[in-house]
């Protein structure tokens, strides 16, 4: 019974081991393609609008991505001929932003 149970645990740890291996894997490969990006994005902005995009990053990480993907694309279809500045990406910025409805309250 001892001999069973030591080669699930080791059956186990070995399973353990493979997933581990897998995931640092995986976050080897993410930490490349946002090491790429941010490449790409420091040839595209300047230092204030890169600042901009940052804080936006904190509070919407998803909007964040979007906007770069954009940004990028823009820059490989060779839309963007000079440094993106903060004043430009702020314009980009409310065209790209989901538009908030707004809403009246009536009292009666």
């Amino acid at each position: 019974m001892t001999v069973e149970n030591d080669a699930e645990l080791e059956q186990l740890k070995q399973k353990r081991m493979l997933e581990m291996r897998r995931q640092t894997a995986a976050e080897g490969e993410q930490a490349k393609v946002d090491g790429a990006k941010q490449a790409a994005l420091r040839l595209i902005l300047e230092p204030e609008a890169r600042q901009r995009l940052t804080n936006i990053r904190m509070i919407k990480p998803e909007f964040a991505e979007q906007v770069e993907l954009q940004l990028i694309q823009l820059a490989q279809s060779g839309r963007v001929k000079a440094l993106i500045t903060d004043l430009e990406l702020k314009q980009l910025l409310m065209q790209i932003a989901p538009k908030k409805k707004d809403f009246n309250i009536k009292r009666i």
